[in-house]
């Protein structure tokens, strides 16, 4: 018999249980020891959500259960935890994994620790038949009301970085968070500080991955969590812009990775219809599911980047006699600031370089041409060499920015040729090139030896202008190439 926290009711339905939990039932009825179904794998069950991991609590020694386990499933253990004895069952290439953790004193007891009522519910892998539900704080009742509930204050003390779990959770399900809840994460949002910066990182890029990014932003703000943990944003409200935008400095960074969403997933929801041509690149999902830094992915760090593009506004803004508002070097400036903010959340340098390079060239797709005139193959080819992989990733937060700062102002046409624009530029970019890899016409070994000219700088200075040359299809034989560079050492050309 189960103890007195188990709840009879409600039930689940056995249709809805993920089929390896089938197999887990096998396993543990022919053992003797109890085992439970537990926290968000039982929420996901219950709201039929696909689950990429499968938590389970047992009061038998884990290591020896999952070394069984992991047998019998054709899985490998690991030790996540050795201290408090937890224990991860997965393989190579398998979207599923076990986590095995132990039950201390009783399933009450375990239930009782955890951080929200939807992720405090157990169901019993033994004596499984009637699918009951172990539900001692009310989690399936808050299912139903779509609610994210502490099961008491003290669940944020014991662990901070569940101030931020709570949103990205509710992000995540598109819930909303319970007044009580609330209340007990804005009234001491800076325990979020004693979270280790890795932790908090995740949390962000979890929250990001959301749809809705906009909205949850604005809620991690209201909640006093955003300017703890990026005190860098707090500069940004009230910053008035030129006339062009339709926000401040600090609702128009907070917008631009909804806009980022709305372009990538959502461009129905844009008040235009030209946005076909940049869907046209079938594989631009993919490319942004791409893995990128720490676990995430480059649409979240495209986001991210997002957010803090236009962190050094304030400290460039200017005003001129006649009254007009500049920023001279944000971009530049912002990037610095941007990649200090990634290195205190401890991102990796291939996450601080893609967001810096990304913020530090925002403004460069819309600067590559005279307007209502697309940018040549050089600028493209130029574009694209300078940037190397954040090129593509840097149009589209052109494109966000461009829609974050008119807003609702969005003009038809100029909308329409900022993606022309953008359409040339992706065109060029070695995604979209059938043959990537391009040998070179010549080497500094040809140029000195064609030309009687000593190694040095000079050769690199003209190897570059041959490549730039061969990129954008000026010249595509060895003697073209000879040309141009006799030409450039004839007027003394420096390759700039």
């Amino acid at each position: 018999m189960h103890d007195v926290a188990e709840a009879k009711t409600p039930r689940i339905s056995k249709g809805l249980v993920p089929d390896i939990v089938q197999t887990l039932r096998s396993f543990f009825d022919n053992r003797e020891t109890r085992a439970y179904l537990v926290g968000g794998t039982v929420r996901d069950t219950i709201l039929g959500r696909e689950t990429g991991d499968v938590d389970i609590a047992v009061e038998d020694e884990p290591a020896q259960v999952a070394t069984l386990l992991a047998s019998r499933l054709g899985l490998k253990a690991h030790c996540l935890d050795q201290q408090r004895r937890f224990f991860r069952l997965s393989h190579h290439g398998n979207p599923t994994w076990i986590d095995i953790n132990p039950i201390s004193n009783s399933i009450s007891d375990d239930l009782a620790r955890r951080d929200f009522t939807i992720d405090a519910m157990a169901i019993p892998l033994t004596n499984y038949g009637d699918q009951a539900i172990i539900d001692p704080h009310g989690g399936a009742t808050d299912i139903p009301k779509r609610e994210i509930r502490a099961i008491s204050s003290k669940v944020f003390r014991d662990d901070p970085v569940r101030l931020f779990r709570a949103i990205r959770l509710a992000a995540n399900l598109d819930f909303r968070l319970e007044t009580k809840t609330r209340s007990w994460i804005k009234e001491n949002p800076s325990m979020i500080l004693c979270v280790s910066p890795e932790r908090i990182r995740d949390e962000l890029l979890k929250l990001l991955s959301a749809t809705s990014s906009t909205k949850w932003l604005r809620e991690l703000d209201n909640l006093g969590l955003l300017p703890v943990i990026i005190p860098e944003i707090e500069c940004l409200r009230g910053v008035v812009q030129p006339k062009e935008h339709y926000w401040d400095v600090f609702n128009h960074c907070i917008e631009t990775p909804g806009k980022i969403e709305q372009i990538l997933q959502s461009p129905d929801e844009i008040n235009t219809t030209n946005l076909g041509t940049l869907r046209e690149w079938t594989n631009i999902d993919q490319y942004f599911a791409r893995h990128a830094s720490d676990g995430h992915s480059r649409l979240n760090l495209l986001k991210l980047a997002g957010l803090l593009h236009d962190i050094s506004k304030p400290k460039t803004k200017t005003i001129e006699p006649t009254g007009r508002i500049r920023f001279f070097g944000h971009h530049t400036e912002g990037s610095k600031v941007a990649k200090g903010i990634l290195s205190r959340l401890r991102f990796s340098r291939a996450g601080v370089d893609l967001v810096g390079t990304m913020i530090a060239h925002h403004l460069r797709p819309g600067q590559m041409a005279e307007k209502w005139k697309l940018p040549t193959d050089r600028a493209v080819y130029r574009f694209h060499r300078d940037l190397g992989d954040a090129a593509v990733d840097t149009v589209y937060l052109n494109l966000a920015d461009y829609l974050a700062a008119r807003g609702p102002a969005l003009e038809e046409d100029d909308w329409a040729y900022r993606l022309q624009v953008a359409e040339r530029i992706l065109r060029g970019s070695p995604e979209r090139q059938e043959n990537k890899e391009v040998s070179r016409l010549v080497d500094g070994k040809d140029i000195m030896t064609e030309f009687n000219i000593p190694s040095g700088p000079r050769i690199g200075e003209l190897i570059a202008i041959v490549e730039e040359a061969q990129g954008t299809g000026e010249v595509t034989t060895k003697q073209e190439a000879f040309t141009l560079v006799a030409r450039r050492l004839k007027v003394g050309g420096n390759g700039a």
